[in-house]
């Protein structure tokens, strides 16, 4: 049997001195920067630079060679570099039987459980220590309903809620702190702790809102499996503003038709297909009147009504629209149509058409960040609510943009208001702390433990957000780094190094922006790259975007969904977008990051006892 030869322990010995001396190099000409950051961080910040450092090397043959001597294959050195290349080093000298030289080859197992506690302490710190025996945090975003309702924020913390998310591009101030206090009074019911994270709106490019129009009323019976009426359409008439959920549907009347409509009468309406609808009255209350009806209907306010008794009219009239609520003029696109993006201040309309149906005026979308403009050219894309539609930039003026539609996911897309867009190729002249988020810092540092910092890009962005968090004494207050755009992956080692100057931090890996940005084929590729890289530095990351989402708004989960969330716990921190089902659906994470932390541990795979390991020979 063929051993190794001394050639090749002296080949690989020299080597990973090679990266262990460049490691070294370069955490010398970083010193200036390790010097700002705190002590309990300075080891974060040099074993970051000890791995950028070995990672400008490409050193696969190395690890091909380490791996066929049954030694460590330096595949899982990410938050101890230095102590992974000591041990191996230790070692081939072993196997060598070579004296090492008069170098100062660190403790590697002391090194490993240091590199470890350090991620560990870090992810307590800013997450709060784990109340169950699952070590990977749960983060989920609270809907508008959260401040109304008490309810929903008590059953997501029994559900394993730890951090709860307020997204401040939503919402008011006013909804914010009622959320806020409807956690507060739930740990207390439950004894239960919960950390709240404030995201900062940031420089976000979102459409604006529509054109608006009274909504289409609607009702319709129920029907059996083969098509007959199970129970009618239940329509309650009224002049006031809805309040009785029960109903189908509210049919608003004036004041003098109710006060003339008794039991059994019969309402006639004509409905947005020129039929004419029947309503027959049940019952009269003080507040208004229960009718029921047999055929399905849509009518728009306005709409003509009569009412008959016994075949005589009682009394006519037009349906009101005091309370009818207004919609927007939602419209839809398809491959080769054009879009006009405007200022924020006009609205967006559906293309407008002749009396031949030939357009003579494309449709239009505003958008809430006129700054755009001045930076995107001609030939840059453009794309919208997270890929749905991808366009390419025609015309490009300071007041407004031509976009053709190139690529939609389906047949066509719909047009809504606050919806994200995106533009990968254009390289936009903003700060990412605005002068919302400013004006927003107050209430987050006196209310919220983790503040979110959206759109980062530069170390001046990092630096700008400290300064704002030292004058207001806010040291304590953690800080999320959110990675949505590709500068802000390039620019992640030095964001990493100055935010390490204001502990605690973790790293977001949007991945909705950041697929739309780089790329859905170079997604799982840099979502890699962001999860070694603070592991480096040491710091927690949170997975987010579209995790378990069929299962959150529709109650059923893709097959792909439960693989995602299961690779997910090699973050530190999942995060949970809202949906009908979020409380389902934080009880389903939580069950699968349990079990998966039995299997795996970021990148190594945790070999525990297996069931179907116990074979019988004789079966």
């Amino acid at each position: 049997m063929e051993t190794p030869s001394n050639q090749l322990f002296s080949t690989l010995i020299d080597s990973l001195l090679q990266l262990r001396q460049g490691a070294l190099r370069l955490e010398g000409e970083f010193a200036t920067s390790l010097e700002k950051i705190p002590e309990s961080q300075r080891q974060c910040g040099r074993n970051l630079v000890h791995y950028l450092s070995v990672r400008q090397h490409d050193i696969r043959e190395l690890q091909y060679q380490l791996h066929a001597l049954g030694l460590s294959s330096l595949g899982r050195m990410e938050a101890y570099v230095l102590p992974t290349i000591d041990a191996v080093l230790t070692a081939l000298y072993r196997l060598a039987d070579q004296t090492p030289p008069e170098i100062d080859l660190q403790n590697s197992f002391e090194g490993f459980r240091v590199g470890r506690a350090q991620l560990e302490r870090n992810t307590n710190t800013l997450f709060g220590e784990p109340d169950s025996s699952r070590q990977q945090r749960i983060m989920v975003t609270i809907p508008s309903e959260g401040a109304l309702n008490y309810r929903l924020i008590l059953e997501l913390l029994q559900a394993g809620m730890d951090v709860m998310r307020i997204n401040c591009s939503k919402d008011d101030q006013q909804v914010w702190a009622q959320m806020i206090e409807h956690l507060r009074r739930a740990e207390k019911e439950t004894a239960c702790s919960c950390k709240v994270q404030m995201d900062l709106a940031g420089p976000n490019p979102r459409t604006s809102p529509l054109e608006s129009k009274p909504r289409v009323l609607h009702w319709r019976p129920r029907l059996n499996d083969v098509g007959k009426i199970r129970s009618p359409a239940k329509v309650w008439l009224s002049s006031e503003a809805p309040i009785n959920k029960s109903a189908d549907e509210v049919l608003p009347l004036p004041p003098d038709a109710l006060k003339s409509i008794q039991q059994g009468d019969k309402v006639f309406v004509t409905d947005t297909r020129g039929r004419q609808q029947t309503l027959v009255v049940r019952s009269v209350e003080e507040a208004g009147c229960w009718a029921e009806g047999d055929d399905e209907a849509f009518v728009e306010p306005n709409a003509h009504f009569c009412v008959l008794r016994n075949s005589e009219q009682v009394h006519a009239g037009n349906i009101a629209d005091t309370f009818v609520k207004q919609s927007e003029h939602e419209f839809t696109v398809h491959v080769g149509d054009l879009i006009t993006l405007t200022h924020g201040d006009i609205p967006g309309h559906p293309p407008r058409k002749d009396a031949d149906g030939k357009i003579t005026e494309p449709a239009s979308i505003g958008c809430n960040l006129p700054e755009i403009y001045r930076d995107v050219r001609p030939g840059d894309r453009f794309f919208y609510d997270d890929g749905e539609l991808e366009a390419v930039v025609r015309e490009a003026s300071a007041e407004k943009l031509i976009v053709e539609v190139t690529q939609t996911r389906k047949d066509s897309v719909k047009i809504r208001s606050d919806k994200g867009i995106n533009f990968p190729d254009t390289h936009f002249n903003l700060p990412a702390l605005t002068q919302k988020d400013r004006a927003d810092l107050d209430f987050v540092v006196a209310n919220a433990d983790i503040l979110a910092y959206s759109f980062v890009r530069h170390v001046r962005d990092v630096e700008d957000l400290i300064d704002e968090l030292n004058a207001r004494d806010a040291d304590s207050i953690g800080v999320v780094l959110k990675i949505e755009t590709q500068l802000a992956f390039q620019t992640l080692p030095e964001l990493l190094l100055a935010a390490l100057r204001h502990p605690p931090i973790g790293v977001m890996v949007a991945r909705g922006d950041m697929g739309v940005e780089i790329g859905f084929n170079r997604m799982s590729e840099v979502q890699e790259e962001i999860l070694w890289l603070s592991e480096a530095a040491h710091v927690p990351v949170i997975w987010a975007t579209q995790v378990l989402e069929s299962l959150a708004k529709k109650g059923l989960p893709t097959r792909a969904e439960v693989t995602d969330a299961a690779m997910s716990g090699r973050a530190e921190c999942v995060m949970l977008n809202k949906g009908e089902h979020i409380v389902e659906t934080v009880q389903f994470l939580s069950d699968i990051l349990e079990r998966m932390q039995n299997h795996q541990r970021k990148k190594l795979a945790t070999l525990r006892k297996l069931s179907v390991s116990n074979i019988d020979s004789a079966s």
